[in-house]
């Protein structure tokens, strides 16, 4: 089973409720289907989001996933660095806000709040929806209509989250806007996390080669600063979480939970304490006779199995879920 995360704050999916009064559920389902159309033929949000019945499509059927999946991501920032208590956040590319949302669940200690993008539309709902929400760090957030591909935000915070951002970032621009958003705004910590395609990974590693040869130091997911060990693969994880009855209506879906796919990075200033030597990089296989797990490792990748005689070790590892970072074993067969 792929881990959960936890929904979205149940303010947030109040305000999202009243937003939906008087509203035609079969026009925003329409929207719907053509933002799904438009995401797979990587169209920006420009061209995508052109009004609030779009912006609303996606809070609805879009905005869920991405919290679930920068929350995951946050979690293992906290993981990494524990002694991170950040009172700062810039959400770049913010959308909605998801990224904000998440990060207050896991840091009660922010209290400020950016939230920068280009999309007015997606400004103005982000605003109605946090005016909704009166103890949200948003309902108090500064919010900047913002073009962060052509111009360095002109702000600064602890932790910079850059979410389902750069994977609109023309191909030639995209070293340029990644080193401009990590030399311009102080961060502590940044937070990149994209889709989890091969396109968007490989795009991620650019960006990754580029940073730590200024500074950069890797937090998570890898385990090593070298070049990443994959070939003619990716690196990818995937949460699960449960589809709302609009969300089942508008995306016309039958399951009623939805697996989201994403990549990540996450850098800091000065390293981690380096507990764990390497990192789940595929659902770990529980069989009869013990556990197989896929592992990213200092010393590359590794086919590794925990037979079940070795009750302590077996129990650790049936215990693991994809993504999570452990201390490297020695290979065993059987």
């Amino acid at each position: 089973m792929t881990p959960g995360q936890p929904p979205m704050p149940a303010a947030l999916l109040q305000a999202l409720a009243a937003q939906l009064e008087g509203r035609s559920r079969q026009e925003l389902r329409s929207r719907a289907q053509a933002l799904s159309s438009g995401y797979r033929l990587h169209a920006t949000t420009a061209a995508t989001i052109r009004d609030e019945s779009d912006a609303l499509s996606y809070a609805l059927t879009r905005m869920p996933a991405t919290y679930a999946a920068v929350a995951h991501v946050l979690s293992r920032l906290a993981e990494a660095r524990p002694d991170f208590v950040p009172v700062s956040i810039a959400d770049v590319g913010c959308g909605l806000g998801a990224a904000t949302y998440a990060a207050q669940a896991i840091w009660p200690s922010l209290d400020r709040a950016i939230l920068l993008d280009q999309s007015a539309v997606f400004l103005k709902l982000a605003q109605e929806l946090a005016q909704e929400i009166s103890a949200s760090l948003v309902s108090q957030a500064q919010f900047l209509n913002r073009d962060f591909v052509a111009f360095a935000p002109d702000v600064q915070a602890e932790l910079v989250v850059v979410s389902y951002a750069l994977t609109e970032a023309p191909e030639g621009a995209l070293i340029e806007i990644a080193d401009r958003l990590w030399a311009s705004m102080g961060a502590e910590i940044f937070v990149i996390v994209e889709p989890g395609t091969s396109r968007d990974y490989s795009r991620l590693m650019r960006v990754r080669a580029h940073l730590l040869q200024h500074g950069a130091r890797i937090l998570a997911p890898c385990p090593h600063e070298s070049a990443c060990p994959l070939i003619e693969d990716w690196c990818h994880f995937k949460t699960r979480l449960p589809r709302s009855k609009e969300h089942l209506f508008l995306k016309d879906a039958r399951v009623p939970y939805e697996d989201e796919k994403f990549s990540y990075l996450i850098l800091g200033r000065r390293p981690a304490d380096q507990s764990f030597t390497a990192r789940l990089i595929a659902p770990p296989q529980i069989g009869k006779t013990g556990v197989y797990a896929r592992l990213c490792t200092t010393g590359g990748i590794e086919e590794t199995f925990t037979a079940r005689r070795d009750k302590a070790l077996y129990k650790e590892m049936r215990r693991k879920e994809w993504g999570d970072p452990l201390v490297a074993h020695s290979k065993e067969t059987e």
